[in-house]
């Protein structure tokens, strides 16, 4: 059966793209057959960051508005072999998509057999974002460890309890997942920052993983590859692990802590 899982947050820039392309990724990578859709209508960069933007022809919207099929919309990604994309309109209001519109696709792929469908949801609680969340099975609610990103990360949390299809009809509810995104182990120690059991002091979900700040997250989506393809480095494998974890594999928490640079170090410029 196939498990319709959302990637949301209530703040702009935390990641929640970067972390589509890489979940979605990753779960093909481990032999599901997954679609990743961007329901950001009107702005569109999902597409970027998997590499397929040229390769756009129809869109999520076409295929709502029975303007084309959905195997003419689906893009087969470059680097997995179970991976489809399914991208946005840049040039349709937020308002083209339908909840019934929505539930036509999830069950057309539902039929062409893939396991996971991944939601790419724009941020806030508008529009699309609602209907990102309407038929999710699972949430992986994105944040930073900032206390306004943490706030509207809870709104969000409220939004998934009441407004998804299978708390409106009373079914069990939706779980949710905490991933903490661009955090700083140094900027933690030094209090510029939540750590993450601070986060989830806060927002009592699940952690299911911590994405370390990281430079390599803007040249991957650059380069329009997801950044669990950036082999040997620390986001690359914070990623996998994030995928193992929800796969239900018990994994240890990495790139969560700070080690102090020693004195000699310190008084020969290191940080």
């Amino acid at each position: 059966m196939t498990r319709v899982v959302v990637i949301t947050s209530g703040k702009g820039g935390v990641g929640k793209t970067t972390t589509s392309a890489a979940f979605a990724s990753g779960l093909a990578l481990r032999g599901f057959k997954t679609a990743v859709i961007d329901f950001d209508v009107g702005l569109r960069n999902l597409d970027l960051i998997m590499g397929c933007e040229r390769r756009v022809v129809y869109d999520f919207v076409n295929v709502i508005n029975g303007e084309a099929r959905l195997n003419q919309a689906l893009i087969k990604d470059k680097n997995c072999e179970n991976l489809f994309v399914l991208p946005a309109s840049q040039t349709r209001d937020k308002d083209a998509l339908t909840e019934e519109g929505v539930e036509k696709v999830i069950k057309e792929l539902e039929h062409l057999g893939f396991d996971y469908v991944v939601c790419d949801s724009p941020a806030g609680i508008e529009r699309g974002a609602v209907m990102a969340l309407t038929f999710a099975d699972e949430a992986i609610v994105t944040t930073t460890p900032e206390v306004s990103s943490v706030r509207d990360s809870d709104r969000i949390l409220g939004i998934l309890q009441s407004k998804s299809r299978r708390a409106a009809e009373g079914r069990e509810p939706v779980k949710e997942h905490l991933l903490l995104t661009r955090y700083s182990p140094k900027r933690v120690d030094e209090g510029e920052m939540l750590s993450y059991k601070d986060v989830q002091e806060l927002l009592r979900v699940p952690l299911i993983g911590v994405i370390p700040e990281s430079e390599s997250v803007l040249h991957a989506s650059n380069q329009g590859t997801p950044a669990i393809h950036l082999k040997g480095t620390d986001v690359s494998e914070a990623y996998t692990d994030v995928v193992a974890r929800f796969l239900g594999e018990d994994r240890p928490l990495r790139f969560v802590n700070y080690d102090k640079p020693g004195l000699i170090k310190r008084l020969f410029g290191g940080k």
